[in-house]
């Protein structure tokens, strides 16, 4: 019925953007608009408007899906308010609660019921046959930051869904009887990897309407019988210093996935610890890639914070700072660089140089032009391999990919003493996720308090990018250091705070 309400407004091939949890509603309408031939656009329901007018912007979108307001612990939060900020364009609004919207939609916006009333009138609103298309043909528009301003837009094709999922079958064992439950949202990758790796294998997709951070999503995973659980760091962080998931029954759980950010051992051993000492398969990709580029298994012994292999038919070298490979059986620190034969990886860019982006400037191996990716990899003595953050500005705050290009940007513009500002990121000394400091360059005369500070950064990121980021920590300085081109030295203030951090956690 979807698929014929969309055909009834829309033309085949164009873009329309989701942006709402991730409700059974959310997943009706992502595959309805794959299924009818049309594109989907991911944004995530926590995006300011800005951000949402960036990404409907770039992508073209005509419409987009979203609901009246989101339902968190009884107190309801504005979405549609946010969309049509963002843009003009027509809105197809979903209600929270209920069967009607409670908000006061625009002339050219519809209800959900309205938006399926259009085909009432077909003798078989329920019946669809999907649009064929070739396998390079676009499928859903997702962003990921890098360390430009602008979010990069990422086009998966019909080869996308076959990579992830040939890796949770592969690397996860995901298989018919079991019950997938990843706390997550379409406007983020796992979206639809959990989607397409739960409907492929014909695993069941398990959907909690909440947050994740609670005992209600406890007991949801213990009454639905959840056999697979994909977490976040932050989340595992949370669980074990609330407590909050005493005297729940997860013995169902097989395996746990973890993504989206650095582990920390000693939480990973805690959750293990729930489940008799289950193994957590850890997981690292990107958007691009439609997956990931190393993983852990079933079928090899597991180490808490790291990755035991390559994913299927994945290659890698690990660079040196020549761009030199080391050998492939020796413990070393470097740049990640990938074989450029990958399926299901990106090989175009919406509002950027695919090329540029990926291949301009790294090195030749055995006759092939390593692919870019960014990550800085460590391979111990007994070859496990451990992410040690980003070659590039880009930081992951809370599993969430954004650029310090972004961060500098609001912050900048947060208080009227702040001359400059430089945004860093960094892991504690024994893992987790990474933490927000902001350097600060005042004008001259002016006086204000790092606290002061502080508070007026996170609003303001809070407002303008994303209410889950957090400053954790504001020095004021003298000058940032530059090189001779007056490029920015992030690295060595990136090290003034690892420093800092150090000294904090022996406190």
């Amino acid at each position: 019925m979807v698929a014929n309400a969309l055909d009834n407004i829309f033309s085949k091939g164009d873009a329309i953007a989701i942006d709402m949890p991730m409700t059974v509603t959310a997943v009706v309408i992502y595959l309805a608009i794959v299924l009818a031939g049309f594109v989907v656009v991911s944004i995530a329901d926590s995006f300011a408007a800005q951000e949402i007018a960036v990404r409907l912007r770039v992508s073209n979108a005509k419409a987009i899906f979203t609901q009246d307001s989101i339902v968190r612990g009884g107190r309801r939060f504005p979405l549609y308010s946010r969309v049509i900020e963002a843009a003009p364009l027509k809105a197809i609004v979903i209600p929270a609660t209920g069967e009607d919207v409670q908000v006061q939609l625009r002339n050219q916006d519809l209800s959900w019921k309205d938006f399926l009333a259009g085909v009432s009138h077909l003798p078989r609103p329920n019946c669809y046959f999907p649009v064929y298309q070739s396998i390079e043909s676009v499928t859903n528009i997702l962003f990921s930051s890098g360390t430009t301003g602008d979010p990069k837009a990422i086009s998966w094709t019909h080869l996308s869904p076959i990579r992830c999922t040939a890796d949770s079958w592969a690397h996860l064992d995901i298989q018919s009887g079991d019950v997938f439950c990843y706390p997550t949202n379409l406007g983020w990758v796992m979206g639809p990897v959990l989607l397409y790796s739960c409907f492929l294998t014909g695993a069941t997709l398990a959907l909690y309407h909440g947050s994740p951070l609670d005992h209600g999503f406890g007991k949801f995973v213990q009454d639905a019988g959840v056999t697979v659980l994909g977490t976040v760091p932050s989340l595992v962080k949370t669980w074990k210093s609330t407590g909050c998931m005493k005297g729940l029954d997860w013995t169902r759980i097989r395996m746990f996935a973890s993504t989206g950010e650095a582990s920390n051992v000693d939480d990973d051993l805690w959750l293990s610890s729930r489940v008799y000492y289950k193994p957590i398969i850890e997981c690292c990709g990107g958007t691009e890639l439609s997956s990931s580029y190393i993983i852990g298994n079933l079928l090899q012994p597991q180490a808490f914070g790291a990755f035991s292999s390559a994913t299927m038919s994945t290659g890698f070298v690990i660079l040196d700072e020549d761009g030199r490979p080391y050998p492939d059986d020796e413990a070393c620190v470097g740049e990640i660089g990938l074989f450029p034969t990958y399926m299901g990886a990106t090989d175009r860019l919406l509002n950027a140089d695919h090329e540029k982006v990926y291949f301009e400037g790294m090195p030749i191996y055995k006759d092939m032009q390593l692919r870019r990716h960014g990550d800085i990899l460590k391979r111990t003595i007994g070859g496990y391999l451990v992410v040690n953050g980003r070659a590039d500005d880009t930081m992951n705050l809370g599993g969430i990919k954004t650029s310090s290009i972004e961060i500098e940007r609001v912050c900048d513009g947060a208080d009227e003493s702040v001359l400059e500002t430089a945004a860093v990121s960094a892991a504690p000394p024994n893992g987790g996720p990474e933490q927000l400091a902001i350097f600060v360059v005042v004008k001259e005369g002016m006086n204000i308090s790092p606290d002061t500070l502080k508070k007026r950064f996170s609003r303001a990121i809070q407002s303008n990018l994303n209410p889950l980021f957090k400053v954790r920590w504001v020095k004021i300085v003298g000058m940032l250091p530059r090189t001779a081109s007056n490029k920015l030295l992030r690295r060595v203030l990136r090290e003034q705070w690892k420093q800092h951090v150090q000294i904090q956690s022996k406190l």
